[in-house]
């Protein structure tokens, strides 16, 4: 199975983005509603916004979930929806639908009374479990120490407020 990088692009944009917002830094040129759409190198501005699609598909929430739940086997609807817990139909069909056109999901449909539904990872998407299972260690790992950096950055915010409330410093 050939294996993709994205990173490589992923920098190049943010490098491409960063040299262009110096260059009008230092030019102070102002550049009113729709800067965004600055000229960019020949290739790049295309190249970048395709990424960024398929990063806003893949970094979804619900995409990520989905594909942890379908990395052991094929499952139906209802199954994979008790087992996300908290996402409505209308948004597991969407997702599904979507990961379905991108090529990472397949849908079967079986000729029964009613009909079942069985969705799967095809090849492309069993290659974005490999990442999804990296981040959801990642989670893991580091969870206890992302709650406890919360609590003490809710407890500053909410202390520094007080103080502002009664004149202290």
């Amino acid at each position: 199975m050939k294996q993709v990088h994205f990173w490589p692009l992923v920098w190049i944009c943010d490098q491409h983005y960063a040299m262009q917002v110096e260059a009008i830094r230092q030019e102070r040129i102002f550049l009113g509603p729709g800067h965004m759409d600055m000229p960019a190198s020949p290739g790049v501005s295309t190249q970048c916004h395709k990424v960024g699609k398929v990063l806003a598909i893949v970094g979804d929430k619900w995409t990520v979930m989905i594909v942890r739940v379908l990395i052991d086997r094929p499952r139906r609807f209802n199954e994979i929806k008790r087992t996300i817990g908290g996402i409505s139909q209308q948004m597991l069909t969407r997702t599904l639908k979507a990961l379905e056109r991108d090529g990472m999901v397949s849908r079967t449909v079986y000729p029964t009374v009613p009909p079942q539904v069985e969705y799967a990872l095809t090849p492309l998407g069993q290659s974005l479990a490999v990442p999804v299972r990296a981040l959801g260690a990642w989670a893991g790992e580091h969870l206890d120490e992302i709650e406890s950096n919360q609590a003490r950055y809710d407890q500053d915010k909410h202390a520094r407020a007080t103080r502002r409330g009664t004149g202290q410093a």
